[in-house]
C-alpha cells in the first residue's frame, strides 16, 4: 500500500471520552480479554461471536420481558437463529426515555419547525397505537406508509411496532406503480398517507395517487390521511368510511402503551430491493437483530450520546430513515428534514447545524459534489462549533469529496464514509472515533461483521480488489423474503455465488491497516479483457474534469469481450468535442491504466438514478446490450432511459 497521510486524527480527549473506549474497558473487565484497541476488539468480536453479541445485549441495556436461552444456534449462516427464547419490543426500547428533553425536531419546506419532547412523543405514540388497535391491527399485520420524513412517520412506526405489527414505508416521490409493486406484495391492512408535500418550493398533490393505491390494493381496510398541505389540498374521499383524518385524532394524554412482547426474530420492517431489474424483493428484518445492530453502529461506531443532535438527509423509502430513528434508543435528539436539500438556497442544510446544534450530520457524496461544483464554502457563513461527525453513504466518497469537506466545512471533524445496505438494514463497514481518516477509505469493518475480500478464485486477500463477503452470521441478516417460502430468492440473492457465505455484490479492497476502499457494485463490474474494473474508479477521475457534471460507465458486449462505454453529462450546455473526448481519455489513462480508457464516450442529457440517487448502471447496460429494462418505476427519472434507446448507431462500431 502507498503511504498516505491521514486527513484527520482523533484527539486523546475524544478517544478517551468515546463510547467505544468505554466498551473496550467493559469487554476487558467482563470477559477478561486482552483487548486494548480497536483491532483487538474487532478480532475478538468475529472470533468470539456469541460473547460479543452478549456484550452488546448487556452493554446496550436491552429491555426485555424474558431473557434469552441461547445466543446463537444452527449450522452456518443461513440456519443461524439468534437469542432464542427472548421476548422484547422494539418500540419499548426506543421509547424508554420519558422526559422533557427534545426527541424530535421536524423541519420541512415553507412550514414552521415542530419539536416534540420524549414525553410528548410517547403520548403521541400511545394515541396512535390506540387508534391502530381500535382498527383491528394485531401482531403480524402489515402497516404501510406512503409518507414523507415527518414526525407522523416516526409515530406511526413506533405505534405499529408496539403492537407487534410489521412496518413498511415508501416515499411519495416514488412512481405510482413503484408503490403498488411494493405494497401490493405485502398486502397491508392499514395505510398511512400524506395528502401532499412541498419540494423545491412546489406543492405536490398526492390525493390522486392515494386513491389509485387504494383501488389497486383491496387488502387496505383503512387509510389514515395526514394533511400536510390542508389549506391547499383536500382528500378526495370517494369512500369516506375508508378514510381517517390523522390531524383530528384525539390524544389521550393519560394512556400507557401496551408493548406486545415478541420473539427476537419477529418481523419488524419490510424493506425493498431497488427493483431496477424486476419487481422489488420484499426483505423482512427482525426486531432484535435490527435493535442490536443499530445500537452497535450508532452508540459505538458513530459515538452517539444522549446530548447529541443527529440528522441524516433521507426519505422514508431508504433504510437510513430506519437507522436514524433508532437513535431514540440512545436518548439523542433526531432532526427530520423534508424537502429539497438546496431550497431555498444552497446553505439550507448547513445552516441547520448551527441553528439546532447538530453534532452528527448525515449526507451523501452527491450533495457534497453539488456544493463543490457551485463553489460554495459552508464555513464562510457558519461556525459549526457543535459539529463533531459527518456521515456519508449512497456511493463512495471521492478524494475531492474528502478534501472539500476538510477545507471548506471543518478541519476538526470525523468524516465517516459508511457502507452496507437495505439487505442488512445496517453497515458492513463504517466510521470509528478511535481511528484516523484517510482519503477515499472507510475507516474500519463493523464490529461482529466478519467481512473479507475474495479474489476470483474464492481466496481471502488483503490489498487486492475483490468481492465483499461476510463469512460468519450476524443478527441483522434478513429473517426471510416475503412470499419466498423455501428461501429460494433469499439464497440466490446472497448465497448462490459462494455457498454458505454472504456475497454482498460490492467490489472492494481491504487494506493492511483494516480500512476499506469501495470500487462500486460487483454486478456492474467491468471486465474488459478479463480484467476487473470497478466503475467508481472511473467516476473518481471523470467527475473531477471541469467540463463534466455527471457520468455513467457500463460494459457493452463486443466481439466476444466487453468494452467500456462512458456516458457524460456536460456543464453549461457544452458539447462533447473531439478535444474534450481526448482530454477525458488522457486523464483516465494518466490516473488509472490504459484498460480503464473507454472505447466510446457519448454525451447524454441526464443520468438515470434511483429515488435514493444511485446510478443505475445495470439497467443501462441491459439496454445497450439489447435486453429489456423492467420496472422503470424504481427510477426517480425513468424518462431518462429513452436516451439509450435512441443512440442512432453510435454503439454499432
Amino acid at each position: 500500500m502507498t503511504v498516505k497521510t491521514p486527513l484527520w486524527i482523533p484527539s486523546e480527549e475524544r478517544k478517551n471520552n468515546s463510547n467505544l473506549s468505554a466498551f473496550i474497558k467493559y469487554v476487558k473487565a467482563k470477559f477478561n480479554e486482552r483487548v486494548n484497541n480497536y483491532d483487538d476488539l474487532y478480532n475478538w468480536s468475529v472470533t468470539e461471536i456469541p460473547n460479543f453479541w452478549k456484550a452488546i445485549w448487556e452493554f446496550g441495556d436491552i429491555k426485555y420481558s424474558k431473557n434469552y436461552d441461547n445466543i446463537i444456534s444452527g449450522n452456518g449462516m443461513l440456519d443461524a437463529k439468534w437469542f432464542s427464547g427472548a421476548k422484547l419490543n422494539f418500540a419499548e426500547n426506543l421509547l424508554r426515555h420519558r422526559d422533557s428533553r427534545i426527541a424530535l425536531i421536524s423541519i420541512r419546506e415553507n412550514s414552521p419547525t415542530i419539536k416534540l419532547t420524549f414525553e410528548e412523543l410517547y403520548k403521541n405514540v400511545a394515541s396512535c397505537a390506540q387508534l391502530l388497535r381500535s382498527l383491528g391491527v394485531k401482531k403480524g399485520d402489515r402497516v404501510a406508509a406512503f409518507i414523507t420524513n415527518i414526525p407522523e412517520a416516526v409515530i406511526g412506526m413506533l405505534a405499529s411496532a408496539s403492537i407487534g405489527a410489521i412496518w413498511s414505508s415508501c416515499s411519495p416521490d416514488f412512481g405510482l406503480h413503484g408503490v403498488i409493486d411494493r405494497f401490493g406484495q405485502i398486502r397491508p391492512k392499514i395505510l398511512f398517507a400524506v395528502d401532499g408535500y412541498s419540494y423545491n418550493g412546489k406543492l405536490v398533490d398526492c390525493n390522486e395517487k392515494i386513491m389509485q393505491i387504494s383501488n389497486a390494493i383491496p387488502d387496505i381496510e383503512k387509510i389514515i390521511v395526514i394533511n400536510q398541505n390542508s389549506s391547499q389540498l383536500s382528500v378526495k374521499q370517494s369512500n369516506s368510511d375508508k378514510f381517517i383524518n390523522y390531524n383530528k385524532l384525539e390524544h389521550n394524554t393519560s394512556s400507557l402503551i401496551k408493548f406486545e412482547q415478541v420473539e427476537f426474530d419477529h418481523p419488524l420492517y419490510i424493506m425493498y430491493s431497488s427493483g431496477t431489474t424486476g419487481k422489488p424483493k420484499c426483505i423482512v428484518h427482525g426486531t432484535g437483530g435490527t435493535l442490536l445492530q443499530h445500537f452497535k453502529e450508532l452508540f459505538l461506531h458513530t459515538d452517539l450520546k444522549q446530548d447529541d443532535v443527529i440528522t441524516f438527509y433521507t426519505t422514508c423509502g431508504w433504510m437510513m430513515w430506519n437507522w436514524l430513528v433508532s437513535s431514540l434508543k440512545v436518548g439523542a435528539t433526531i432532526l427530520l428534514y423534508d424537502g429539497s436539500p438546496i431550497y431555498p438556497k444552497i446553505s439550507t442544510l448547513w445552516d441547520l447545524i448551527d441553528e439546532h446544534n447538530i453534532t452528527i450530520f448525515g449526507t451523501s457524496p452527491k450533495f457534497l459534489s453539488i456544493n463543490q461544483d457551485r463553489k460554495f464554502i459552508p464555513k464562510s457563513q457558519n461556525n459549526f462549533r457543535s459539529l463533531k461527525t459527518i456521515l456519508s453513504t449512497g456511493s463512495p466518497l471521492t478524494n475531492d469529496n474528502f478534501n472539500w469537506v476538510y477545507q471548506n466545512v471543518k478541519a476538526d471533524v470525523l468524516l465517516s464514509s459508511i457502507s452496507g445496505g437495505t439487505d442488512i438494514i445496517s453497515c458492513f463497514m463504517l466510521g470509528n472515533p478511535l481511528l484516523p481518516v484517510y482519503s477515499e477509505e472507510i475507516q474500519c469493518r463493523g464490529l461482529g461483521m466478519k467481512v473479507e475480500v475474495y479474489d476470483e478464485n474464492g481466496k481471502s486477500v488483503i490489498n487486492q480488489k475483490g468481492e465483499l463477503v461476510c463469512t460468519s452470521p450476524f443478527p441483522s441478516m434478513p429473517i426471510y423474503f416475503w412470499n419466498d417460502p423455501n428461501k429460494q430468492k433469499y439464497k440466490s440473492s446472497y448465497f448462490y455465488y459462494y455457498p454458505g457465505i454472504w456475497r454482498h455484490g460490492d467490489y472492494i479492497m481491504l487494506t493492511d491497516r483494516g480500512s476499506i476502499i469501495v470500487y462500486g457494485r460487483s454486478d456492474s463490474t467491468l471486465n474488459p479483457g478479463g480484467v476487473r474494473i470497478g466503475t467508481a474508479e472511473i467516476y473518481n477521475v471523470v467527475e473531477k474534469i471541469d467540463e463534466v457534471a455527471d457520468s455513467l460507465v457500463v460494459g457493452q458486449n463486443w466481439k466476444n469481450d466487453v468494452r467500456i462505454i462512458l456516458f457524460v453529462v456536460l456543464k453549461n450546455t457544452l458539447n462533447l468535442t473531439l478535444e474534450l473526448k481526448e482530454k477525458i481519455k488522457s486523464e483516465i489513462k494518466k490516473e488509472l491504466t490504459l484498460r480503464h480508457v473507454p472505447a466510446k464516450i457519448i454525451q447524454i442529457v441526464e443520468i438515470p438514478h434511483t429515488i435514493n440517487m444511485k446510478k443505475v448502471e445495470i439497467v443501462v447496460s441491459r439496454l445497450i446490450n439489447g435486453e429489456s429494462a423492467d420496472n422503470k418505476e424504481a427510477l426517480a427519472n425513468p424518462e431518462s432511459l429513452e436516451q439509450f434507446r435512441n443512440l442512432s448507431g453510435q454503439l454499432d462500431d
